[in-house]
């Protein structure tokens, strides 16, 4: 016989609205937790006794109940609704259209976008992230459990920020979920860099969390509505109501703190400058050393999106009347172009090419070349190819349960075994194949790891921050 206790915990003003949830059949105790209103994530242990799972699950609920968690009945309490950027999209006022090339509808508000060597990928408030080749070919489909707030590379991996808080591995075939942001943190925006997750929240806040999905520290800067932040390996930047803040990265400190003319909307950086682009219709270039202002880039209407080509060398926006534009580094205007998709919410520039995903949902792409500009001032302009997305386009979903993973009994060709181990209150992934540091841990998904298990993967890839990153598909095995 099973038996379950049901805690919920929702604080006013914004704060906690998260539930907890631990059942008990036999030898088994299963934790249920997240967001009121979410499925949540599931983890089962077992024990050699029934006493024994009895007294771990209460445990567990002693410890919630004294961090205050109270008992609720499931269903009672409504989900708390997720904050998504307020915005408005107007017809532009710009005299010529933009030469887009193609361009893919996504069929719901689109932020997430990021360009790579070889594919374009696009994200949704529908859960869904696309990948199309440079020519707009559609690739595959990844279908997650919630809106896509933004996507962000790291290396060569690829992660997806959702509306449910959880930050999902894109690098595979496979997605599994990387990060578990707490239930509390309503997420704006995020950055990763070598491993370690910063996030941008509502309240103004930035949450640092390592590459094994543990908390490192936070900071509350002196605005709300934080929808940038940035990383290097000098400070994390944090753009938010009151300005742009930067913090060492080991959260030691604040190294600098700029006023901005207005609220930022949107981050980009490169090698020496963050850009913040803010409600006040400008993009502000800063020192990352000092904070200075370097340039103003002047725009029409509010700033919803910027991005640079290499070096900072031409600077582009996205406004709220559906426009973009293009600067010169020392913020001289060079171009003004109606995007004929709705208004820019997020954008990046590869290779004389700008993507822009957009209000309408829509992924386009715009060729950048001076002559293609120079026709379209002239009101010359391609017949832009409309993509479909093929019926025959894989689709894949996280796994959510260890169940779920395919299971083997033989470690295939070049594979890398990896066992699960407990490391005091924690479950850990240590790698047994030869040839790889035994001591180092590997970001590995936390929903499927069970005590003892072992698992394949096809490549451990070593990352700068100390750790192995997986490549490949994941499998368990038997």
């Amino acid at each position: 016989m099973s038996t379950t206790t049901y805690l919920e915990l929702s604080e006013d003003g914004g704060g906690a609205h998260k539930f907890y949830e631990v059942t008990v059949d036999g030898t088994t105790v299963s934790v249920r937790y997240g967001r009121i209103g979410a499925a949540g994530q599931l983890k089962t242990q077992q024990f050699p006794s029934v006493v024994k799972a009895q007294a771990a699950a209460a445990k567990k609920v002693g410890e919630k109940v004294r961090k205050g968690y109270a008992p609720a009945v499931p269903g009672h309490r409504a989900a708390r609704a997720v904050t998504r950027r307020q915005v408005s999209s107007a017809p532009s006022t710009a005299r010529s259209v933009a030469p887009v090339l193609w361009r893919f509808r996504t069929d719901a508000a689109a932020f997430g976008i990021h360009i790579d060597e070889d594919r374009c990928w696009v994200g949704n408030q529908n859960g869904d992230v696309h990948t199309l080749g440079h020519d707009g070919e559609v690739l595959a489909r990844y279908r997650l459990p919630d809106g896509v707030k933004c996507l962000v590379a790291d290396d060569f991996w690829i992660y997806a920020g959702c509306d449910d808080g959880t930050v999902y591995d894109l690098s595979s075939k496979l997605p599994f979920a990387a990060y578990e942001i707490a239930a509390d943190v309503d997420i704006f925006w995020l950055d990763i860099h070598e491993g370690v997750l910063n996030v941008a929240d509502r309240q103004g806040g930035l949450t640092v969390i390592d590459h094994e999905d543990e908390f490192q520290w936070s900071r509350r800067s002196t605005g709300d509505h934080a929808w940038m932040v940035r990383r290097d390996d000098r400070a994390v930047y944090h753009g938010h109501g009151g300005g742009v803040t930067a913090y060492a990265p080991d959260g030691s400190g604040e190294l600098w703190h700029t006023g901005t003319r207005g609220a930022v909307l949107f981050g980009w950086q490169e090698d020496r400058s963050v850009y913040a682009g803010t409600d006040r219709r400008v993009v502000q270039r800063l020192a990352k050393d000092s904070g200075r202002i370097e340039a103003t880039y002047s725009c029409d209407s509010v700033v919803y999106s910027c991005a640079t080509a290499p070096g900072g060398r031409y600077v582009f926006a996205g406004d709220s009347s559906s426009s973009v534009y293009c600067f010169a580094e020392d913020g001289t205007r060079l171009w003004k172009l109606g995007t004929g998709a709705g208004s820019a919410l997020s954008m990046q520039y590869r290779d004389e090419k700008l993507y822009i995903v957009t209000t309408d949902g829509s992924l386009a792409c715009i060729d950048a070349g001076e002559a293609a500009i120079a026709d379209a001032q002239r009101g010359t302009v391609p017949t832009a190819r409309d993509i479909k997305s093929a019926a025959g386009t894989p689709t894949y979903t996280p796994a959510r349960t260890a169940e779920a993973v395919e299971l083997v009994t033989a470690v295939p060709a070049g594979g890398v075994v990896l066992e699960c181990v407990r490391d005091g209150s924690r479950l850990r992934m240590r790698v047994s194949t030869a040839g790889y540091d035994p001591n180092w841990n590997v970001q590995f998904p936390r929903h499927i790891r069970e005590a003892g298990a072992r698992y394949v993967v096809d490549a451990l890839h070593a990352s700068a921050g100390g750790f192995y990153r997986v490549q490949g598909e994941i499998r368990r095995l038997g």
